[in-house]
């Protein structure tokens, strides 16, 4: 546990950490939150409210590289406010619009997402050392984790005993809030001697969106997809075998696993790379669909949620380490979009599998798509960069496959 203490020793990440899971697990539930809108409050059905739920989720994915481009350009204080701003104005709003103007407003308030996660890993990325970052991005998918099991959970009971106009109303109170003091605790997004925001030195997108970069989000964006296909794997075989009501506890035992699974990691003394982790995922998820009983589903997730906070967490590390500090928050951006349009394909994917043969068949959905963003990755990640495209804060060439090795440069999902 040295490596944590050392990590939250370093100054601001502590309070950092601790604001942004506020902020975090309010903006894991936002999509709940109108689903429950939708159903409760405009007595309209699940179709309309995916609908919702896919607009502000199609907005997250656009936004996320183009908030990341206007932090490295204006800063961090600016993206903030804006977002923040936006926000405020959105949830406020949701209780008086009509249908139809939901939808538009939604995906505006995608665009405009306060961009925790990209702020949380750029710091990261500025203010540990190369041995620190792996506890310290372990630490943030943990974080992650838990905004997930809590978020929409507070939402659900929320709504049930409160409304769902109070609860629009607290959720975007509860995201302005956390983003203020974000923009209040202003982490510095860059280490020392990296070009600050605004900084003329910036490279072509061309030039470090390669192979490399390209290979771990394209893992990253495998890891929610399969991540996304066990949720409605879990629902789907819990309900042929008359325990849907189980179903909670199943996701609860995978999500407690995944956390200590995070911080067993990032404990360990080297890291494994990101193709490895997540083709193990993907093997140890299909064998999910032999179980029938909630008991049995609780054993059968437990492997895959072992590995899971320590696949996300290795490729925030590739990331950060890959793109240049010039255009970090735009890469950070582009990682948190395919991590979004992977949520939002796992589901139907293994809906498709589900519908074409059993429920078991959602696991086995999810697992290969893990097996082939392994795969395809480690295939993109045999590029080799061209001639002077080799930048000194990328650390070693084969960052994807070697994710601790760094030489004289710096060191996010």
């Amino acid at each position: 546990m040295t490596g944590y203490r050392q990590v939250l020793a370093v100054p601001g990440m502590a309070a950092l950490l601790g604001v942004s899971l506020l902020a975090r697990a309010a903006i894991t539930a936002d999509v709940t939150a109108l689903t429950m809108y939708v159903v409760l409050r405009l007595d309209m059905g699940y179709v309309a409210a995916g609908g919702v739920a896919a607009a502000l989720t199609a907005g997250v994915a656009l936004g996320g590289p183009l908030l990341g481009r206007m932090m490295d350009r204006r800063g961090l204080r600016a993206v903030l406010l804006t977002t923040v701003a936006a926000q405020a104005v959105f949830w406020a709003s949701v209780p008086v619009l009509p249908y139809g103007l939901l939808l538009g407003a939604a995906v505006v308030a995608g665009l405009l997402m306060v961009p925790v996660p990209t702020v949380i890993r750029q710091a990261i990325a500025a203010t540990t050392t190369p041995g620190q970052r792996r506890a310290a991005f372990a630490l943030e998918s943990v974080q992650g984790e838990l905004s997930y099991m809590v978020g929409p959970a507070v939402v659900i009971l929320c709504a049930a005993q409160l409304s769902p106009e109070v609860v629009a109303w607290g959720l975007g109170a509860v995201i302005a809030i956390g983003g203020l003091g974000i923009a209040l605790l202003d982490p510095p997004l860059r280490a020392e001697g990296e070009p600050d925001a605004g900084a003329p030195a910036r490279q072509a997108r061309r030039e470090w969106l390669d192979g490399r970069m390209i290979a771990v989000l394209t893992m990253g964006f495998g890891v929610t997809t399969l991540l996304g296909g066990i949720d409605l794997a879990i629902v789907a075989t819990l309900r042929e075998a008359g325990q849907v009501s189980w179903a909670a506890v199943v996701v609860a035992v995978f999500g407690v696993i995944s956390v200590a699974g995070g911080l067993i990691y990032g404990a360990l003394p080297r890291s494994l790379p990101a193709g490895l982790l997540l083709g193990l995922l993907g093997l140890v998820t299909i064998p999910a669909g032999l179980a029938h009983d909630w008991r049995w589903l609780c054993l059968a997730v437990a492997a895959a949620g072992l590995l899971t906070a320590p696949a996300l967490s290795t490729v925030a590390d590739a990331v950060s380490r890959l793109a240049p500090a010039g255009v970090r928050g735009e890469a950070t951006g582009l990682q948190s979009s395919a991590a979004g349009a992977g949520f939002a394909l796992g589901a139907p994917l293994a809906g498709l599998a589900i519908d074409a043969s059993m429920p078991g068949g959602g696991f086995a959905a999810a697992g290969l798509a893990g097996l082939v963003a392994a795969l395809a990755g480690g295939l993109l990640s045999r590029s080799r960069p061209a001639p002077g495209k080799a930048f000194a804060d990328r650390g070693t060439p084969v960052a994807v496959r070697e994710p601790t090795k760094v030489s004289g440069g710096r060191d996010a999902m």
